[in-house]
């Protein structure tokens, strides 16, 4: 088999014809080890090719030895398009990068935070140099290096001190930081608010960090969505004397220890405290209180040492208990799904932090840093993604003056069905919701929430 560069006129036939037809068979990549336009947040891939991973795959430190081959119109310049291979290889953690345009063909290597030209030839030398290019991003080259690397890991876990010998022998990260504390908030509803934050909150104690999860929406749905409502009466009710309405009314200094619970949505367990519908009727008796907007400030603090990070999930308004989240927390999620009205209230949501500040201001508390607005409930439409999304990806920062978070979270049906799991108790039908990194782990929607957990944890400092 031989390569013609004159037979791709545009970037389709050099993605066929070079990429599928000639590289890909002649690298010993068969048809179930690579994938074609995989999509990662904002990331689109052209192709995606594993050395020993393939169905399921998996992104992380685990898996450095995947290609990621990216075509484009032989009219194009490669240099115009480095940037962007650059970003793909370090945020997913991949190690080579093949970038091509049909008549010249060049190979990256990550190395660290920084990707560097390995291999460089014109497609008319390519038959003569595929030894080259087997040699360095080959499956079985690939595959050699996978191995000797896990022997080397292997080797140096073998060295290690016995753990029973060590004075903290938790697998648990251990934490350097101080708790983090992040509201997820906007003020119109149905653009995906709980399930970012429970999912998120899952993913970030599978990377080892103690989460607490605190539902201060009197709907109370992150409380049904991390499987805490344990009732289908009100007459065994568990959680109306024990909520967040009780953290926020007593005077009590360390009241989220008692109110907290622990939860099997996540494996690990992440502890919530839960809402009630019973916080509606009495936020005009706390907003006659002076000090109700800080108490939260003041309960947090005295669990600091328990927790790395706290997600606090916002009522869709403009009210008391969204302003108590906004105070308490040092970080801000926008979550959006970028249709007219949820980007219209960005507006209402800008003014909202503008006011939070100014108080934050009078008690010497910096301004809540906006880690962006987290496109969410997107649609997997290929159309969609290709020339829509990216049109409404550009107005945020444009016309609101507010940072996107890289990370895309699409409408998939994963979401929905780990969310609608039951256990059946007697003739009862229990909500038993689990994330969508137990439900599936190897599926796209829980890759999203681990990469929207790695990129939150690199913005607030704790990666």
């Amino acid at each position: 088999m031989s390569f013609n560069p004159e037979l791709c006129r545009n970037e389709s036939e050099v993605e066929s014809k070079l990429i599928v037809q000639y590289l890909l068979p002649q690298l010993g990549y068969t048809p179930d080890t690579w994938h074609q336009e995989i999509t990662f947040g904002k990331i689109r891939l052209d192709f995606l090719a594993f050395a020993a991973q393939a169905i399921p795959f998996v992104l992380d430190a685990n898996s450095p030895l995947s290609l990621v081959m990216e075509a484009k119109n032989p009219k194009q310049n490669l240099n115009n398009h480095v940037h962007r291979l650059k970003n793909y290889l370090i945020s997913l953690n991949v190690e080579y990068g093949l970038l091509t345009n049909g008549k010249e063909i060049r190979i990256y290597q990550k190395s660290q935070d920084d990707i560097q030209l390995v291999f460089q030839c014109a497609g008319k030398e390519l038959d003569h140099r595929i030894e080259e290019m087997k040699a360095l991003i080959g499956r079985d080259s690939l595959k050699e290096k996978k191995s000797t690397d896990n022997s080397e890991t292997q080797t140096t876990e073998n060295n290690k001190p016995n753990p029973q010998t060590i004075s903290d022998p938790s697998s648990e990260t251990k934490r350097q930081h101080s708790m983090k504390v992040i509201a997820v908030y906007h003020n119109k509803g149905g653009v995906g608010k709980t399930t970012t934050v429970v999912n998120l909150a899952a993913a970030i104690r599978k990377k080892g960090k103690k989460v607490l999860v605190i539902d201060l929406d009197s709907q109370a749905n992150t409380t049904f969505a991390t499987g805490l409502v344990k009732f289908d009466d009100e007459e065994f009710d568990d959680i109306k004397d024990s909520n967040i309405l009780h953290v926020i009314k007593s005077i009590d200094f360390d009241y989220i220890s008692e109110v907290a619970r622990k939860s099997n949505f996540s494996n690990p367990e992440i502890d919530v405290v839960p809402s009630h519908i019973d916080l509606m009727k009495y936020e005009k008796e706390l907003n006659e209180i002076d000090n109700s907007r800080l108490i939260l400030i003041e309960k947090l603090e005295q669990v600091q040492d328990k927790y790395d990070v706290v997600l606090i999930d916002t009522p869709p308004s403009l009210n008391l208990y969204a302003r108590i989240a906004l105070i308490a927390a040092d970080y801000l999620i926008i979550p959006s799904d970028l249709k007219p009205f949820a980007n219209q209230g960005l507006v209402n949501v800008k003014e909202f932090i503008k006011g939070v500040n100014a108080f934050r201001k009078q008690i010497r508390k910096a301004p809540i840093e906006i880690l962006g607005v987290l496109a969410c409930k997107i649609s997997t439409n290929n159309q969609f993604v290709k020339h829509t999304l990216p049109k409404r990806l550009e107005t945020i920062p444009k016309r609101y003056s507010l940072d996107v978070i890289d990370t895309v979270i699409y409408e998939r049906d994963d979401l929905a069905k780990c969310a609608e799991k039951i256990q059946l108790i007697g003739n009862m039908e229990i909500a038993e919701p689990v994330s969508v990194l137990d439900f599936k782990p190897d599926s796209t929607s829980a890759q999203e929430f681990q990469l929207l957990a790695k990129e939150i944890l690199q913005k607030i400092g704790m990666a």
